[in-house]
């Protein structure tokens, strides 16, 4: 099998060139889902966050506006993430769309779904060779392109073969597995991380002086 070798993050003459994520996002597109994600790629070192949409304007359901950084066909074509954020408009149906997601898929890269995009994937056949999970695969039965390979699993999150799919009540658990997928920093600091922003930095901190030796006077 030829291994694909990627420029990004690569150290050439000194300066390096950043890995490059692109996030999906829809009108109507879950704000929230991808916030802890975007914000922690937008933070580092080593990679770049951009939008992308079929639209200049998108609009989120907690009311944001947002002007997209690239509309489908003008993006770069030599990214190594993308993240399709979910909303309520993912039952669209556009030529310009499923060309943008399946080349995606062919690319061989990291791709990780959400709530409505998981259903997006599912309808138009992309999910048969994963195994995925989703919001219900119960809303799935009448899709004909739906196929699945694998039963669907019950869980917050699933990886396989650099694909992650989560249900929309897990934005958590659904950057916690793209991290991983792209091994963002070790495993001690993505469990850190999670912690705290699953249970608060007071009790992390807690945790901390528990596991403190205690100092002999």
């Amino acid at each position: 099998m030829n291994k694909v070798i990627r420029l990004s993050n690569l150290k050439i003459k000194g300066v390096f060139i950043l890995k490059k994520a692109l996030f999906l996002l829809l009108d109507k597109f879950a704000d929230w889902e991808g916030a802890y994600l975007s914000s922690t790629l937008h933070q580092s070192d080593s990679w770049s966050v951009s939008t992308v949409s079929i639209n200049e304007k998108v609009s989120s359901l907690g009311g944001f506006s947002v002007l997209v950084d690239y509309v489908i066909d003008g993006e770069p074509k030599d990214y190594d993430l993308l993240v399709m954020i979910g909303g309520n408009s993912w039952d669209i149906d556009s030529e310009k769309l499923f060309n943008f997601v399946n080349e995606a898929f062919k690319k061989n890269i990291v791709i990780g779904a959400i709530c409505g995009a998981v259903d997006y994937l599912a309808r138009n056949g992309f999910l048969n060779k994963y195994k995925h999970t989703g919001n219900s695969a119960y809303m799935w039965q009448n899709y004909k392109k739906y196929k699945p390979e694998f039963k669907f699993i019950e869980k917050q999150s699933v990886r396989d073969n650099s694909l992650i799919t989560a249900n929309g009540t897990a934005p958590l658990e659904f950057t916690e597995s793209i991290l991983r997928e792209i091994d963002f920093t070790s495993e001690e600091n993505i469990k850190k991380k999670m912690f705290m922003n699953r249970f608060g930095f007071y009790k992390y901190l807690s945790l901390i002086h528990i596991s403190e030796p205690t100092r002999q006077e």
